[in-house]
């Protein structure tokens, strides 16, 4: 795989390193009897003459998946094969191919993933005893969706999930939680305005999250008592970069409690620090009325001075990642 990366500088180490934690050196758990009947994943070989980096990067995208689709590439489908190819394999390619995406503009990225949607469909059309529209369906839930993972992005997620609702390669009864899903994930999508809504703060006060006037705005779901939006405070308090856009007004950290035991919320509040805007959702409507698919707490949004979503439910490090360019490129 270091020869499909090689000369992609925007990916450059920062996806090598990416790959070795998010795709987790994942223990090959089949024996060496069942690997050395496997296939190799077909890799991607970027023509010589294609030397921008950015479009190298654009090729793999449109080409990662090109020769495990094909139709000339046979092998056993069973629990531990896809096409031959072992299933972790499979799966640390898919890690590897999300890391890319998180690197490529949205769009593009999103292009990529429906590309990877027909391509497995048409696996399944042609097929039906393959089972690769199955696990690259259940890879990319896992990858793309499931809360836990650290490397999750809704905008990914959706043109996936679009298609599963309207697949006749699903079952008629999947394809309205798979439209659920899809409304969910386009809901304060990325580059629109985030949905206004208010809370009361611990003196009783109520603020709005428009009301809000900073360059950027961290939109912090928490619980009281929970470790990792404990851990996530500390990260904002520690990092010198966030301080400063703190200090300068141009970061507004806003920590909102949505769930229902107040008396708890209060009695932690004046723990946070002093100079974010916390309260809760004196209203109950960002959970009843889904104003916002917060599907595990923390949940981290980044926003623009327009209130324009930034980052949606993205992984921690993504958004202290983001958080540091910007402090950076104030600051070079």
């Amino acid at each position: 795989m270091l020869k499909m990366v090689k000369g992609l500088h925007i990916i450059g180490l920062a996806v090598l390193a990416a790959m070795l934690v998010a795709c987790g050196q994942r223990k090959n758990t089949s024996s060496a009897g069942e690997a050395a009947k496997s296939v190799p994943f077909p890799e991607v070989k970027i023509p010589n003459m294609i030397t921008e980096p950015s479009e190298r990067m654009t090729y793999v995208l449109d080409h990662f998946w090109d020769g495990m689709m094909s139709a000339s590439l046979a092998g056993k489908c069973d629990s531990l094969h896809v096409k031959g190819i072992l299933k972790d394999d499979v799966e640390q390619k898919f890690g590897l191919y999300t890391t890319i995406l998180w690197s490529a503009p949205l769009d593009e990225a999103c292009k990529s993933v429906s590309r990877l949607f027909s391509a497995a469909e048409t696996c399944e059309k042609r097929d039906t005893s393959s089972n690769v529209f199955e696990t690259i369906t259940k890879f990319a839930e896992k990858y793309f969706y499931d809360p836990n993972s650290p490397l999750r992005n809704e905008g990914f997620y959706l043109p996936y999930v679009e298609g599963l609702a309207k697949s006749e390669c699903v079952s008629e009864a999947m394809r309205p939680a798979y439209s659920y899903d899809a409304s969910m994930c386009a809901l304060n999508r990325i580059g629109t305005k985030a949905a206004d809504f208010s809370f009361k703060d611990l003196c009783g006060k109520v603020h709005t999250l428009y009301g809000v006037k900073a360059d950027y705005t961290l939109l912090f779901f928490s619980n009281p008592g929970c470790p990792n939006c404990r851990e996530i405070t500390e990260m904002i308090e520690s990092s010198p970069e966030i301080s400063a856009l703190e200090k300068s007004g141009r970061l507004a950290v806003v920590n909102v409690y949505i769930d229902q035991e107040i008396d708890k919320w209060k009695s932690f509040a004046a723990d946070y620090p002093s100079e974010w805007i916390c309260g809760y959702d004196h209203n109950y409507i960002i959970r009843t009325d889904v104003t916002y698919n917060v599907r595990a707490i923390p949940s981290l949004y980044l926003l623009d001075s327009q209130k324009r979503v930034l980052l949606k439910d993205a992984p921690q490090d993504k958004v202290f990642e983001r958080l540091t360019e910007i402090a950076t490129a104030q600051n070079p």
